[in-house]
């Protein structure tokens, strides 16, 4: 008895959808930056961007836009190149660039995203700027995060690839027995 290629695909596509799924979510925890920033008119926000220190050397950039991938770039690095009322530094050591927008104005709310541009698919984050007509005076807002560390989502999908791949080799084992049984 042979098996098809059928029965072996009905197999593996589970645990190459499910590495595809980790691919994604280990990309998107390769950057990380807050998801809304509200700041005052007239004043200023910094926004921090935490990456991983793989990217150290990498070009890091703040864009605006709808979408990541119609987004216009604002500030880059490597040279803390500023335009007028927007500044970007990069942190080597500590795996975190910043950006700070001065003398907000209404149209500056928007989306933008902290960047790293590397060959392939560049990482990106989004974050959505609110800017409050609250306060009279000028004011600074300042977010910082703490760097990223293990969630708990992380953990446990190590644990269910784990799973999943004992049971495709389970199944693999399950199948040569078979076949070699009905050899004999």
């Amino acid at each position: 008895m042979r098996t098809s290629g059928v029965f072996v695909w009905l197999f593996n596509a589970p645990v190459l959808c499910l590495l595809g799924l980790i691919k994604h979510r280990v990309d998107s925890a390769q950057l990380t930056a807050p998801k809304e920033v509200i700041a005052t008119l007239g004043g200023s926000v910094t926004v921090s961007c935490w990456y991983d220190l793989t990217f150290r050397g990498n070009t890091k950039y703040w864009c605006r836009g709808s979408t990541y991938e119609l987004c216009g770039i604002v500030v880059k690095t490597p040279k803390n190149r500023a335009n007028d009322r927007v500044f970007i530094a990069d942190d080597k050591e500590v795996g975190v660039f910043s950006v700070t927008m001065t003398l907000l104005r209404e149209s500056d709310e928007d989306m933008y995203w902290c960047v790293i541009a590397k060959s392939g698919r560049n990482v990106h984050a989004g974050v959505r700027l609110h800017v409050s007509h609250a306060a009279t005076t000028p004011t600074t807002t300042s977010l910082i995060l703490t760097p990223p560390g293990i969630s708990l989502w992380a953990v446990l999908r190590w644990i269910l690839l784990l799973a999943m791949l004992g049971c495709l080799v389970g199944t693999h084992m399950a199948v040569r027995r078979i076949n070699a049984a009905g050899d004999i």
